[in-house]
């Protein structure tokens, strides 16, 4: 690519994987195959990252190539890394099995031998999908915000959130739902 058909890539997928670390529900990447550079730049604007058992590559080789994450993986690997962690990978280059990127928290699952990151994927979606949809909402929201707020204005932020909820038919529901000891039935309402 010329430099500026590069310029306008790294515009169209930086707001492309900004748009999906904003959808207001929780996302989940499952990887199955290599999460090379931008794979895992992609997986790395999800809010979770399940990892097939029997993936071997994972990481940011771009140093190698004489360039940088491009699309947000400097920023949201130190996020989720910490920097020294984040500079490890990106510095070195270095690609991570599935078992190291989870001791390294850079995903937070890897699938049971013999079965893909997207059957437990749609496992772990089940698990949050049980949950109240307005309420999960907020808690993106209020989560998303943390590292951008100090600590007392994260928890107005968070007590904002939360008196929103209250309101809720869903929180009416569960509430009805633990009187009579069964399982809620959310609406999103």
């Amino acid at each position: 690519m010329t430099q500026p058909q590069v310029a306008r890539f790294l515009v169209e997928l930086r707001d492309a994987l900004g748009k999906l670390e904003s959808l207001p529900m929780p996302t989940i990447a499952a990887i199955d195959g290599p999460a090379l550079g931008g794979g895992l730049e992609m997986s790395l604007a999800c809010d979770l990252r399940v990892a097939g058992h029997d993936v071997t590559k994972i990481g940011l080789p771009e140093t190698s190539l004489g360039i940088i994450p491009g699309a947000g993986g400097t920023q949201r690997a130190t996020r989720i890394l910490g920097p020294s962690k984040a500079k490890d990978l990106i510095f070195t280059a270095r690609t991570l099995t599935a078992t190291e990127a989870l001791e390294w928290g850079l995903v937070n699952y890897v699938s049971s031998p013999g079965t893909a990151a997207f059957d437990r994927s749609l496992k772990l979606a089940e698990a949050i999908a049980k949950n109240a949809p307005l309420a999960l909402r907020a808690a993106k929201q209020a989560i998303s915000r943390s590292e951008d707020l100090p600590l007392e204005t994260g928890l107005d932020f968070e007590r904002a959130s939360y008196e929103t909820l209250l309101t809720s038919k869903d929180r009416n529901e569960a509430l009805e739902a633990f009187r009579e000891k069964r399982r809620p039935l959310f609406t999103g309402e």
